[in-house]
């Protein structure tokens, strides 16, 4: 026979009840009933005398419930069930607890066992009324906020950047500080057409958000879109808070002219004329981005650690000015002269993000990392690179195999839960306690035995709300700065709108990535999921993604033949072969080019992008097509 324990619940809730002997009574047939009906032998009782039974605020009954959690007892037994809950939300919360803990209820006056089938449908009977109290809750609170957003009132959210609460009005003044910031954040947009642009600037000048944090394109972009800011009032857009997803709008409440405008209407319809356009890439309107670097600010140099400078470089043949990237680091003889140009990094940088998108779609936990590091290499344009470190593949790998990090992984085998995770649990577990307590004080204002004033519910649901906001954002916080690969830099790149493009294609040829899409766009991607690129003589040596992940690559020697030494001079004779064979044959393919200088195929990728860099060969055509030039063919 299995062991059992039950845990015998006594409340009565007057004094006058506690002196007609009510408690006694109770203990006493409990008891008898567990050990006589149920065959219980070992038993505890807990009182709470003079507590009502209208929310769960009872030092005994949490004590039980506590130990209940701890496995401590496999039954628990009342008299009645208003003696346990009157209230049927907390009573249906209770014996969801009960039944993930395994244990029994049994209420002794309505026969109630929930061990047998007529017990359990009596169960499933009173949560049925349960949801019909919460729905009708749900309803009535829901219909006045209606009803006040009809009249513009404020139903609490997040006071906007521009404005603050004016606890005399009820509704959110201007805040002339906070107003400047806004009306900057409209004319910056309108000079620059780039959110980006906007937040950088306002990140350089150290001006902050409204929660004090970073600027990103996305709050710029909030802040230009909101129609409070010229005077209109909206409730009832979205399906839930926090919810992506939009109602239809003739469910929307929108109150024109509410409340003072801190943006002329005119100016708000040309900024969002702007941002719908821009959106959806209309050529006629896109700024002018004929002097964008891509890579702008975001290139150091492997030798010295310093950033690179950006400029055009000279305009090839067919009007197009790559740009080139420049290290200018004095100081005598340690004078640094590291450059990478476009037409390098370009190639190197878009086709290891397009191997990155495909991969994320592809790799299962079936796969290796090296299966995995083959992939991030494939293509032409990673014909030098023997591999990436280990280290960060074992991050990635798990990454996109796990959708967590390698520290929250090997963390999770070694029953060592890291920090940031247990502090978004547990402020998820916070945040669930005020929802309740929100819920309860709802239900005392309109359901309660007692009751409390309108006055005390608004200030009470308002200090709840404020707890619950700054838990929001700590957790927020927590969660951004925890971000992995497998939702900043995928969900980032599969929203922008050339990653169909990259996705399709197993090799992306840059310069019609660049002529199609613009540098401006490019940029913006780039930029959104790449933080820090390192390079040194002409190559890529590492980079470094917003979620911190880097990537650190490994190269063969430049020219690997039997008969080739590394050396500079050797190099110089090949480029020699190379433009000689073009001046007597004329365009000729990579494969031509190989047989006639007997270059291995690895090496000679180096050696064209030199040539080409110089300006001294042209490429020409695409994939199977693709020829080599000498350039004074083409003048």
């Amino acid at each position: 026979m299995a062991y059992k324990k039950a845990a015998l619940y006594v409340r009565v809730s007057t004094l006058h009840q506690i002196d007609k002997d009510s408690l006694p009574f109770q203990r006493q047939e409990l008891t008898n009933y567990a050990k006589y009906a149920l065959n219980i032998e070992d038993i505890e009782i807990f009182e709470d005398a003079g507590y009502s039974a209208k929310n769960t605020d009872r030092p005994k009954y949490q004590q039980m419930m506590k130990r209940i959690r701890a496995g401590e007892f496999t039954h628990l037994i009342v008299w009645k069930i208003d003696r346990i809950s009157r209230n049927l939300k907390d009573f249906s919360e209770m014996y969801e607890e009960l039944k993930e803990c395994k244990v029994t209820f049994v209420s002794k006056n309505e026969q109630f066992d929930t061990s047998t089938a007529m017990g359990e449908a009596m169960l499933k009977i009173i949560l049925v009324f349960a949801e019909l109290e919460r729905k009708l809750t749900a309803e009535r609170v829901f219909s006045i906020m209606l009803s006040r957003a009809e009249k513009g009132l404020w139903n609490g959210a997040t006071v906007p950047l521009g404005f603050v609460w004016s606890e005399e009005k009820k509704f959110p003044v201007e805040e002339p500080e906070e107003v400047a910031i806004v009306q900057h954040i409209y004319s910056l947009y309108e000079q620059t057409r780039s959110t980006l642009k906007v937040a950088y600037q306002l990140n350089e000048k150290a001006i902050k958000t409204k929660r004090g944090g970073q600027w990103t394109a996305k709050t710029v972009r909030d802040i230009l879109r909101n129609p409070f800011y010229i005077g209109t009032y909206r409730y009832n857009m979205r399906e839930s808070a926090g919810s992506r997803r939009m109602k239809d709008k003739d469910e929307w409440i929108v109150v024109e002219d509410n409340h003072p405008a801190i943006i002329d209407k005119e100016q708000y319809k040309r900024v969002n004329k702007l941002l719908t356009d821009n959106y959806r890439g209309l050529t006629d309107i896109q700024r002018a981005d004929i002097h964008k670097h891509i890579f702008s600010k975001m290139i150091y140099c492997g030798n010295c650690n310093a950033l690179l400078t950006s400029g055009l470089d000279s305009a090839r043949q067919d009007g197009y000015r790559p740009s080139r990237y420049t290290c200018v680091t004095s100081g005598g003889s340690k004078r640094c002269s590291n450059y990478v140009s476009d037409i390098i990094i370009g190639p190197f940088v878009f086709n290891y993000v397009s191997n990155m998108i495909r991969l994320q779609e592809r790799i299962t936990p079936k796969h290796s990392i090296r299966d995995m590091e083959r992939a991030l290499l494939r293509g032409s344009a990673f014909v030098d690179v023997i591999g990436i470190d280990s280290e960060s593949l074992k991050e990635t790998y798990y990454a996109l195999t796990h959708g967590i990090s390698e520290q929250d992984y090997l963390s999770t085998t070694n029953n060592d839960i890291s920090i940031s995770s247990f502090e978004v649990e547990r402020m998820e577990k916070e945040k669930k306690k005020f929802e309740t307590a929100l819920s309860r004080l709802e239900d005392l204002y309109l359901f309660g035995e007692d009751g409390i004033s309108q006055k005390d519910y608004i200030f009470k649901k308002r200090d709840i709300q404020k707890k619950l906001e700054a838990i929001e954002t700590d957790i927020n916080s927590l969660q951004q700065n925890d971000e992995k690969l497998s939702d900043a830099f995928i969900d980032n790149a599969q929203h922008f709108l050339i990653t169909k493009e990259m996705q399709q294609v197993r090799n992306v040829d840059y310069r019609t990535l660049h002529d199609t899409v613009g540098r401006e766009s490019l940029s913006d991607f780039i930029h959104t999921i790449i933080d820090r690129i390192v390079v040194a003589d002409k190559r890529v040596q590492s980079i470094t993604f917003k979620n911190g992940i880097t990537h650190t690559f490994a190269y063969k020697a430049l020219l690997d033949s039997k008969g080739a030494a590394s050396s500079r001079m050797q190099y110089k004779e090949y480029e020699r072969a190379v433009l000689e064979y073009l001046k007597v044959n004329g365009p000729a393919s990579r494969s031509d080019l190989q047989k006639a200088t007997n270059i291995s195929r690895d090496g000679f990728y180096k050696l064209l992008a030199e040539l080409i860099e110089r300006e001294e060969v042209v490429k020409t055509g695409q994939s199977t097509r693709t020829r080599y030039e000498y350039k004074e063919k083409l003048t």
